[in-house]
C-alpha cells in the first residue's frame, strides 16, 4: 500500500509518501509545498493546489492520510488553513483517491503506542520506523509521514477493513 499524508497549511504544506508491505515502512518522498507570504492568497492556494495534484500524479498513492482540524483559539488561522485543506482534498477527489482523516491524538496512538506524546517523541519513532538518518525538516514534513504511518496501521486492522467492506 503506498500512502500520501499530508499535514495541512496555507505557508507549508507538509507531505511524506511510504510505502507499507509486508509489515515494513519504506519511505519514497517527503517534503514540503511552501508559499510566499505576502502573495494573493488565491495563489496561494493555486499553488497549493497544482503542486499536491503533481506529488499524486507522479506517485499515484492508494490513499491520503490528512489531519483532523482542530483549533481552539485563532479562528482566522483555522479558516485559512481549512481553504487550503479544501483544495487537497479537491485535488485528491480530482485523482479518485480516497481521503482518511486523523486526529493529532490518533496520529501518537499509533506511531508511538501513546496518544499524549510529545511531538519529539512521535518525531523520534517516525524517524526510526523509516529507518531515516535524521527527523526530516520542516516538522510539517515529519508530521506527514506520520499521517501516513498513522493510516498504514489503521488501514491494515481487521475492524478498518470491516468498515470499508474490504478495499484499501
Amino acid at each position: 500500500m503506498i500512502v500520501l499524508g499530508i499535514d495541512p497549511g496555507y505557508a507549508i504544506v507538509g507531505y511524506g509518501i511510504v510505502e507499507y508491505k509486508n509489515n515494513k515502512f519504506s519511505p519514497i518522498s517527503f517534503g514540503a509545498v511552501t508559499t510566499k507570504a505576502g502573495a494573493r492568497f488565491s495563489s496561494r492556494l493555486e499553488k497549493i493546489f497544482s503542486d499536491i495534484l503533481e506529488i499524486m500524479e507522479t506517485y499515484k498513492p492508494e490513499a491520503i492520510s490528512i489531519e483532523k482540524l482542530f483549533f481552539n483559539t485563532n479562528t482566522t488561522t483555522a479558516i485559512d488553513v481549512a481553504q487550503a485543506r479544501g483544495v487537497i482534498l479537491l485535488a485528491a477527489e480530482k485523482m479518485h483517491i480516497p481521503v482518511f482523516e486523523y486526529t493529532p491524538l490518533q496520529v501518537k496512538q499509533s506511531v508511538t503506542g501513546y496518544g499524549k506524546a510529545e511531538k519529539a517523541q512521535v518525531m523520534e519513532l517516525t524517524r526510526r520506523l523509516l529507518n531515516l538518518e535524521k527527523c526530516p525538516k520542516p516538522d510539517d514534513t515529519a508530521d506527514a509521514l506520520a499521517m501516513a504511518i498513522c493510516h498504514c496501521h489503521s488501514a491494515s486492522s481487521l475492524i478498518f477493513k470491516q468498515m470499508t467492506g474490504g478495499t484499501k
